[in-house]
């Protein structure tokens, strides 16, 4: 699948990537505010992130400017993974090389992502953030994501021990209707 936004595109992460994503991904700075990635982030890991098999209803991607095809991060959805966490809506997950942060990246991407769940059926994700990272919190409340006024304590790999996050959700596009005519 790919999305091609107003300056991004958005297409599938193949394992020939493995390099560029090294090279965003490859900064403690960018790994810290993830769970799921661990740091030192070596090439064994983006190898492993870019040979991944692609699933169809959580789909990830990898960010790429339309103008130049540079590398800006990855983006996608899928299953929590973290089981202290409400395993039910889709988790939205994001990162972007330090080189672009700042930008609107995150946000242009994610507003594309939110796009695709809701082709793809989806009713609502979820996200979280750090609570040490507040960028992205700002992300996600751009992005029309709700605090669920919930903090949790969730690994983070790249820390190598828990840290607080604050818990969001969105319900998506057609969704909100929905749940009017079911109540």
């Amino acid at each position: 699948m790919f999305h091609r936004s107003q300056r991004l595109l958005l297409r599938p992460i193949w394992p020939e990537d493995w390099q560029d994503l090294l090279a965003g991904i490859a900064d403690e700075g960018v790994v810290r505010n993830l769970a799921t990635a661990p740091w030192p982030y070596r090439e064994a890991d983006a190898r492993a992130f870019a040979a991944r098999p692609a699933d169809p209803l959580h789909p990830r991607f990898l960010i790429t400017r339309a103008a130049d095809a540079a590398v800006v991060g990855c983006i996608g959805f899928g299953p929590i993974s973290d089981a202290a966490n409400d395993p039910g809506a889709p988790e939205l997950g994001y990162w972007i090389a330090r080189d672009h942060w700042g930008q609107g990246y995150a946000t242009e991407a994610g507003a594309a992502v939110l796009a695709i769940a809701a082709i793809l059926g989806h009713r609502e994700l979820s996200a979280s953030h750090f609570l040490d990272n507040p960028a992205s919190g700002k992300v996600l409340r751009k992005l029309g994501f709700e605090p669920t006024g919930l903090v949790q304590e969730r690994w983070s790999c790249g820390r190598g021990g828990h840290a607080p996050t604050a818990l969001y959700r969105k319900v998506l596009a057609g969704a909100e209707g929905d749940r009017q005519r079911a109540a």
